[in-house]
């Protein structure tokens, strides 16, 4: 974005890099901040790891060299903070809303770094919580991130109806786990993303198999998969499958998931690294 830019579009030549279209939804990044790419973490149902997805993600890219960033959009269920061990509150200045550091230097923004503990409950509508996400985007300086990624609620309601609107997305990855019922509820999600123009970029399947610590036995708890034969049948590019793993879940439940070892998500972070340099 330009140093001299007055964010309003109006006054601007038809040859302004940060031109919106009109009639165009996108909010305006907070005038500090700098967001090389978005990519948004979602699943139709609940309970398939989007927010274990999310994080893995950001500490991939973060040890791959980039500036990672999470934003948590998923408002009245926030639990990025505690995969990150992040207890103290957000604060702010004249200019915009400070993200908390990890340990690492992730930057992260959620609902339960502003609330009195981390068991106060959100209890609002639908447009309290649209507007809190846009706020989250707008009013927080994100401090040149290469990688933002948006962890969303489950289903095609309206938090993922407003960041797909507000939010200049690159692209989503869906997570799903191997039951045929979770696959089927994902394609909603996958479809939402053709309606509205984003890329689908990748397939993860979570839970996807167990893996004996003793003889390394692998067993397929939920069922067989279906993540490849589903990704094939949406032309989805990159598959990934994360296995249910006792020590990722120990360090997500510590606080202390930026000390994970697992090759599960490198070819997921590869397909993002070559999207930065194209």
């Amino acid at each position: 974005m330009s140093e001299e830019c007055t964010h309003n579009c109006e006054t601007c030549g038809a040859d302004c890099s940060s031109r919106q279209e009109s009639g165009s939804m996108l909010e305006t990044p907070n005038a500090n901040s700098n967001i090389k790419k978005i990519i948004a973490v979602v699943s139709g149902k609940g309970g398939v790891g989007k927010s274990l997805v999310t994080s893995l993600l950001a500490v991939n890219a973060q040890r791959a060299g980039y500036k990672a960033a999470i934003l948590d959009a998923d408002i009245t269920g926030p639990s990025i903070p505690k995969s990150f061990g992040i207890r103290e509150k957000a604060m702010g200045t004249e200019f915009g809303i400070l993200p908390n550091k990890t340990t690492t230097g992730i930057e992260i923004m959620s609902t339960n770094l502003m609330l009195e503990t981390d068991t106060t409950p959100v209890v609002w509508r639908g447009p309290v919580i649209a507007g809190a996400v846009k706020q989250f985007y707008t009013d927080v300086i994100w401090n040149d991130v290469d990688f933002m990624f948006v962890d969303m609620p489950p289903g095609t309601g309206d938090v993922p109806l407003t960041v797909f609107q507000s939010l200049p997305v690159d692209g989503i990855i869906v997570v799903t786990s191997p039951q045929e019922l979770v696959s089927m509820i994902v394609e909603k999600a996958v479809n939402m993303a053709g309606m509205m123009n984003i890329p689908v970029l990748a397939l993860v399947e979570n839970m996807s198999y167990f893996e004996c610590p003793h003889c390394g036995e692998r067993t397929n708890i939920f069922g067989e998969s279906h993540v490849e034969e589903t990704a094939a049948r949406h032309f989805i590019p990159m598959t990934a499958k994360l296995p249910m793993n006792i020590k990722l879940a120990a360090a997500a439940d510590a606080g202390m998931i930026e000390l994970y070892e697992g090759s599960w998500l490198d070819g997921v972070t590869e397909m993002l690294n070559k999207m930065i340099k194209d």
